[in-house]
């Protein structure tokens, strides 16, 4: 399924992709690597790193005079995603529609060999760049395409370490306040996680673009929600004296950790969205800790997602669970609250410690008559429940053996009295799921 409708408004190639004919017809270079199908259509091959470095040196030349050179043991990036975000930036950081010019001023953490988003920076909008890496090759291969195309008053390069991700910018500048920073994280954290070996699921197909990053472009302890707290961490320190933090996120199950690991420190303005191009979907996310009255951008698809009625589920409470959940509210609260708000109070406690354990972000929508949330999952934690209670009742039926020194055969224990007790318990998480089951089915408090 291509994301191209998504795109962004702005972003030159979603109302004109690019035309690889044309472009062969015009570029020697890029007509090497081109091929015609039995139906007449010019094709490029993702797989083929040549052949994807052509592509991009060509759009960057074509559609914004910009002439650059890439190593091919480094990244290749993708224009249309890169145009997704600096746009974004642009969103971000607009008042009154005043976001060209000089006076903003970001810093691009890990700006590569292509040197692109501060390269597109100024040609889109005439602003200045910092731009850090780590990389010697990067450094050498970026400063030469600052210098191909005479950006040198607009773009400085820095070296930096791993450890230092703003702060030998921000204190080698201590007068200097930046508009923003912006990141493309290393997404995974081991070589065989990059080679789509480990967390990849058995029916999502594979990439239809060859990835030429070098491990230190792609790979980080951690990945990249460890790589993006160190940004998080260098901003409760700096503060204001960066306007917006952004980076870019590879997999939206990563978005969760970020924004508890956010509201940890208090951060009161997130906010996300979604880069849409082609075959492949990424994600930013960006905070601040300046007042900002403005209204957040929304991205289109998720626009397009909310515009769409959505029918709210409402269930009914069986009464036994209602009673359940009184007795376990705390005195104090029970207190404070008259009977009817007790019930209510002690049913969105239940629900509020359901959703924590199954990792599920939720906004409280309440009134005097009825609870409402609204949820978000940024993966599934709901499935197999009964599996995972089983599993978790063998481990600590396990773990109390080894305890006692005794031999253990998984379940299956010697001793009418332990086997009972297994059974026993067995049968409460079958009545247990069964009450939940049946909640539908109630017809006393509304939640």
């Amino acid at each position: 399924m291509s994301f191209n409708r998504f795109m962004h408004p702005r972003n030159r190639y979603k109302s004109s992709p690019p035309d690889f004919a044309e472009l062969a017809a015009n570029y020697p270079t890029f007509r090497e690597h081109v091929e015609m199908n039995l139906n007449g259509k010019v094709t490029v091959d993702f797989k083929n790193p040549e052949a994807l470095r052509a592509l991009t040196c060509t759009l960057l030349k074509d559609d914004y005079g910009l002439d650059i050179s890439l190593p091919l043991d480094r990244l290749v990036p993708t224009v249309p995603l890169r145009l997704n975000y600096i746009h974004w930036i642009e969103d971000l950081i607009q008042q009154d529609g005043n976001y060209k010019g000089s006076h903003v001023h970001g810093i691009d953490i890990g700006t590569g060999a292509s040197c692109i988003y501060p390269l597109l920076g100024v040609v889109e909008n005439d602003w200045k760049f910092t731009a850090t890496e780590t990389d010697a090759v990067n450094i050498k291969y970026a400063t030469e395409n600052i210098e191909r195309n005479d950006k040198q008053d607009k773009i400085k390069v820095i070296k930096t370490n791993e450890d230092s991700l703003l702060e030998k910018v921000l204190e080698n500048n201590p007068r200097e306040c930046y508009t923003f920073c912006m990141c493309n994280p290393p997404f995974y954290g081991s070589p065989m996680e990059a080679q789509g070996l480990v967390s990849r699921s058995e029916d999502r197909p594979e990439p239809r673009s060859i990835n030429t990053a070098s491990d230190t472009e792609c790979i980080a302890e951690g990945g990249e929600v460890a790589f993006i707290k160190k940004i998080i961490a260098d901003s409760v320190k700096y503060r204001e004296r960066v306007r917006w933090y952004t980076s870019m996120v590879g997999k939206k199950k990563s978005i969760w950790p970020l924004k508890t690991e956010l509201k940890k420190y208090k951060v009161r303005t997130v906010t996300t969205t979604e880069f849409c191009q082609g075959r492949t979907m990424r994600w930013g996310i960006a905070w601040t800790f300046t007042e900002d009255d403005s209204s957040l951008p929304v991205s289109p698809r998720k626009k397009f997602k909310t515009e769409k009625e959505k029918p709210q589920m409402k269930i009914q409470v069986p009464e036994t669970f209602v009673r359940n959940a009184v007795e376990r509210l705390s005195i104090t609260e029970a207190i404070q609250n008259r009977p009817p708000a007790t019930r209510l109070l002690a049913v969105q406690r239940e629900v509020e410690k359901m959703m924590t354990e199954l990792q599920i972000q939720y906004k409280l929508l309440n009134n005097k008559i009825e609870i409402k949330f609204e949820l978000t999952a940024f993966h599934n934690t709901w499935a197999h429940q009964r599996r995972k209670r089983r599993e978790a009742l063998k481990k600590e039926l396990k773990d109390v053996q080894q305890t006692k020194n005794q031999p253990s055969t998984d379940v299956e224990l010697t001793g009418g009295s332990t086997q009972t007790q297994i059974n026993a318990d067995i049968e409460t998480t079958h009545d247990s799921t069964q009450t939940q089951r049946n909640a539908e089915h109630t017809d006393s408090t509304k939640c």
